[in-house]
């Protein structure tokens, strides 16, 4: 079995490969640049469409703000107190909320936009496992 700091730092890692997946979408879409997307045009469909932004922010910049956040809690929880004791909890919640988000997105990339990007499905994938290590870490938790 895997202890709890072994998992903490496969969390921050999953997150630091997000962020910067992220990182690179954020940039490519506010400097307006092609997505480099091995010959296909499918990254730029994604990046293109109206469900790239919500109120003008790019929902990349959202996600990387989502992972840091998690790095954050991460660090936090070794800090004692109150973060101890809820920052499971809160990454819990946090990936919750951004597994069923990127639920949504990938039905509209298949659904919608006929067209993925691999850089969303390495993000859908990265925070599936955050969520899957968070409900291990939850319940795990003496708490």
């Amino acid at each position: 079995m895997i202890n709890d700091d072994k998992l903490r730092l496969v969390s921050a890692i999953l997150a630091v490969i997000g962020f910067f997946d992220s990182l690179y979408l954020t940039w490519a879409k506010l400097t307006h640049s092609a997505v480099i997307c091995g010959g296909s045009a499918e990254c730029q469909t994604v990046s293109d469409s109206p469900y790239s932004e919500i109120a003008g922010i790019p929902i990349s910049l959202l996600g990387m703000g989502t992972y840091i956040a998690i790095l954050v809690l991460l660090y936090l929880e070794k800090r004692g107190g109150f973060w101890t004791e809820y920052s499971k909890i809160f990454l819990f919640g946090i990936t919750l909320a951004g597994v069923l988000y990127s639920a949504y997105l990938t039905f509209i990339e298949v659904a919608v936009l006929y067209a993925i990007c691999p850089y969303c499905v390495v993000s859908a994938i990265v925070m599936l496992l955050l969520f899957i290590i968070a409900i291990v870490r939850l319940v795990r938790s003496p708490y």
